[in-house]
């Protein structure tokens, strides 16, 4: 038996006429009756009682039909679901993304996505860009929102954004009735930051911008989320250099300072493995973020870099 006779059949069993199905077909009319008989002989049962009047189904025929409507509907669900996938629309995508992410992008991108392809399951895991690294790796996430991205065996990093680094500070600091700062400025502060055993790339990234301009990262204290570095730069236990988007913490006696420093950036970037299983699905992370940052005031060099 095969979906093409039971397609037939159908066809017959709806019209109950051979000539009005074969047209509904387009085909011809004896073709179509030995299908049919080939069909009864699968069955091993009469499926239409025939005479030169009519044509009527008989009780296994009825059987039959409430069947194959089932299985030729499902058919139908199942070529449409391999055809979303094969465009990228249907399936599962685990997307990483770093913290600070969380604030403007993820949201933004989450929207676009489910607004444009709600079929694909994203879901989502706040990590770190060295254990997005790992999992991507291991396959256990397709792709990942990164900073500072170093170079990785079998790792493909797209630019989405050069984000500008700002300074935080309290607002009874030396600079903090100030609007903008150079990185020199910084020399002799201690900086509240991550650890480095946490958040390397980040890390280093900072501190090879302090080297620069002749600036120590001497760090009096650390912790692992933002909210935390910035209440304690509000505490008067140091400043922290960190990205624009934190500026969405307003806590009290808080003060951002913008750097004048064009190279004080920070890069974010689509990281996915050169080997991934959803080629397709991350394809569509790319146009989602390129919609998303076509709408954005420019920063300094700003934008989705293949």
């Amino acid at each position: 038996m095969n979906l093409r006779r039971l397609e037939l059949f159908v066809a017959v069993a709806e019209e109950l006429h051979f000539n009005r199905a074969a047209q509904r077909l387009h085909m011809a009319q004896p073709p179509l009756s030995q299908q049919i008989r080939k069909l009864e002989d699968e069955c091993k049962v009469a499926l239409f009682v025939r005479n030169s009047r009519n044509v009527e189904l008989t009780a296994e025929g009825e059987v039959l039909l409430e069947h194959a409507r089932k299985v030729l509907a499902q058919y139908a669900v199942m070529t449409a679901a391999l055809t979303h996938a094969r465009s990228g629309e249907l399936g599962r995508l685990r997307l990483g993304f770093v913290s600070s992410a969380a604030i403007h992008m993820v949201p933004r991108l989450v929207r676009d996505m489910r607004s444009k392809w709600p079929d694909i399951d994203l879901q989502l895991h706040e990590e770190t860009t060295d254990v997005q690294l790992e999992l991507i790796a291991a396959g256990s996430l397709d792709a990942g929102i990164a900073r500072e991205v170093r170079t990785a065996a079998g790792i493909s990093a797209t630019i989405i954004m050069h984000e500008p680094l700002v300074v935080a500070v309290d607002s009874g600091h030396r600079l903090a009735t100030r609007s903008r700062v150079a990185l020199k400025d910084l020399k002799g502060e201690a900086f509240i930051a991550f650890p480095r055993s946490r958040i390397s790339s980040l890390f280093d990234h900072i501190s090879a911008l302090l080297h620069a301009v002749g600036a120590d990262f001497d760090i009096a204290q650390e912790a692992v989320q933002f909210p935390t570095i910035l209440g304690l730069v509000s505490a008067h236990l140091g400043i922290a250099v960190v990205p624009e988007s934190m500026r969405a913490f307003a806590i009290p006696g808080l003060v951002y300072l913008d750097i004048e420093d064009d190279n004080a950036t920070s890069t974010v970037s689509l990281i996915y493995s050169t080997e991934s299983s959803n080629p397709l699905l991350v394809s569509k992370v790319r146009d989602a973020f390129g919609g998303i940052l076509a709408d954005k005031p420019a920063q300094r060099p700003g934008a989705l870099n293949a």
